[in-house]
């Protein structure tokens, strides 16, 4: 399998996942995902280079976005200070489920997030969906703490505040990885 960096026509593909996943996540009890993603954000991301694809010959089989930008509110001051990579949107198409593509993609971020000078590999996981926790512990993330008020949509709850995090390591994820090589990253103490 090839990772590369999403393309705009890849948008179409990337709402889908969402979809089918949020359709996934609903069958288990779960409310994740369920407000439509906005396709101009989709884009802008893919347009600023965040957004991966994993391919599989003409299928893509999942994708992971991996940015510098910290979701505002999640991360205090101290911790933004250190260098690190935030992975969110990880999604696995349903066909590809159960060979851990996923925890292969945490391997490539860490990989990659190594590369850029990154000390650590953090994320925001739905605060209510404890199967994925216990998913991201499995992976060597460790809980930092859970936000439950900040930036949230529509001025209700956040839902996305439980933070985790991992330390960075060079680790053969087992991909063929077609990205360019990452800039480093900036950080000012």
């Amino acid at each position: 399998m090839i990772i590369t960096p999403a393309q705009a026509h890849d948008v179409t593909k990337l709402l889908a996942f969402r979809e089918e996943a949020a359709a996934w996540l609903r069958g288990l009890g779960s409310d994740q995902w369920s407000r439509p993603y906005p396709a101009d954000k989709l884009l802008a991301t893919i347009e600023a280079g965040t957004v991966f694809m994993l391919r599989d010959g003409h299928s893509t089989a999942g994708t992971i976005t991996l940015t510098p930008d910290a979701e505002e509110g999640l991360w205090t001051h101290d911790e933004l200070t250190e260098p690190s990579m935030f992975i969110n949107k990880l999604t696995i198409a349903r066909e590809y489920a159960g060979q851990d593509l996923g925890g292969r993609l945490l391997d490539w971020a860490s990989d990659r997030s190594h590369r850029a000078g990154a000390r650590w590999l953090r994320l925001d996981a739905w605060t209510t969906n404890e199967a994925l926790q216990q998913y991201y512990v499995a992976h060597s993330f460790t809980h930092v703490r859970t936000v439950h008020e900040g930036a949230a949509v529509n001025g209700g709850p956040r839902v996305s505040g439980w933070l985790a995090q991992r330390a960075t390591r060079v680790i053969d994820h087992g991909f063929t990885d077609r990205t360019p090589e990452p800039e480093k990253l900036r950080f000012a103490a």
